[in-house]
């Protein structure tokens, strides 16, 4: 699977992706928009390096819509493109009720991970966001189970904020109209 993150907008993004042998699906305008690095493409970044298979974006993978993602239809007025939209909707119903808990560690897993990779920064700027997060992220690691905590470890978050620092790099450089492409899961 192709996730494109791209910018559409001085402060927008969409995220469309591709599925070999499913309908493309796309999220436009995309939540978070941050000029670092949006916030679903952290979600990925978490997501593969825990092996998340029924988050966000496993769900996609799976042939489901994780509840934001639309169909891309060029003719939306098809019998054949309504019964698509139908069975997607249908499919992504199923996979939201299966993944709740992977999406709910999801967002625990990627605002810690969020918070980590802002701590570690050499810019006092980012450091000085990471300390207005600090009560929300010890928060975070409180209403995760141990299991989870655990799995969430230093090689795992090394791991993640080094993803994020070349992604980030990359983000950065964008310009309106310009992708960025990921293969999920991650081929690093």
């Amino acid at each position: 699977m192709e996730v494109h993150f791209r910018r559409t907008g001085e402060r927008r993004y969409a995220v469309i992706i591709n599925r070999k042998g499913l309908p493309i699906v796309e999220m436009d305008p995309a939540p978070g928009f941050d000029p670092l690095i949006p916030h679903d493409l952290m979600h990925l970044v978490v997501e593969s390096e825990l092996g998340l298979s029924r988050g966000i974006f496993g769900q996609v993978a799976n042939g489901g819509t994780a509840g934001t993602f639309h169909v891309q239809s060029p003719d939306r007025k098809t019998r054949a493109a309504s019964r698509q939209r139908r069975r997607t909707a249908k499919r992504g119903e199923k996979l939201l009720r299966d993944g709740h808990e992977d999406c709910a560690r999801s967002e625990r897993a990627t605002y810690i991970c969020w918070y980590e990779w802002l701590v570690r920064s050499s810019d006092p700027k980012r450091r000085s966001q990471a300390t207005k997060m600090s009560s929300e992220t010890k928060h975070s690691w409180l209403r995760s189970r141990r299991s989870e905590n655990d799995a969430l470890n230093e090689e795992i978050i090394g791991r993640v904020c080094a993803r994020l620092n070349d992604l980030s790099a990359r983000w950065s450089r964008l310009g309106i109209g310009e992708s960025l492409t990921i293969e999920w899961p991650e081929k690093n």
